[in-house]
């Protein structure tokens, strides 16, 4: 009498945790949905393929270039320990690259990455470059005037056939 009694106490307490686990499903897929969606924006604001974000490790390669760091610390990633201090500079790289400052890397990019890539993508934070600097994609302006070279002096015109030489 106690089996039965333990059997069907499992059957009723299943199906709560059925609609429980289908709830916290729902939540993490509206929550990975909008995710994706806060990357796709980021990437097209600092002039990146915004579906790059979907292709997973090639979607990690593209924010190291938006940040200016080599692709080979794609590798870093899979060392433990070294990911995590390897994933919190480039907190703050991303933080700097759209112009706002350390804390806002930490908290935002770093601790809170669901936040903070929501500020930095739907927000109205503009891409200024690899650490803050100039955009890649636009000229840097000359550092020294240029100076350009005087004309030669004009050539004589030859005598023609029509002019008689003079002596």
């Amino acid at each position: 009498m106690d089996t039965a009694y333990s059997v069907s106490a499992q059957s009723t307490n299943s199906g709560g945790n059925s609609v429980f686990t289908l709830i916290l499903a729902l939540i993490f897929l509206g929550i990975l949905i909008f995710s994706i969606a806060s990357m796709w924006k980021i990437f097209t604001k600092a002039g990146q393929p915004g579906w790059a974000v979907i292709i997973p490790f090639y979607n990690v390669y593209v924010l190291l270039k938006i940040i200016d760091r080599p692709g080979w610390w794609l590798i870093l990633y899979i060392i433990p320990f070294v990911n995590i201090i390897v994933s919190f500079i480039n907190a703050l790289d991303l933080a700097k690259a759209f112009g706002k400052g350390p804390m806002f890397g930490i908290f935002g990019n770093f601790l809170f990455t669901f936040v903070g890539y929501a500020i930095l993508g739907f927000g109205s934070a503009q891409y200024h470059g690899p650490a803050g600097g100039a955009a890649p994609s636009q000229p840097m302006p000359p550092t020294t005037p240029s100076v350009t070279p005087p004309a030669p002096p004009a050539m004589p015109t030859p005598p023609t056939a029509s002019t008689p030489p003079t002596v």
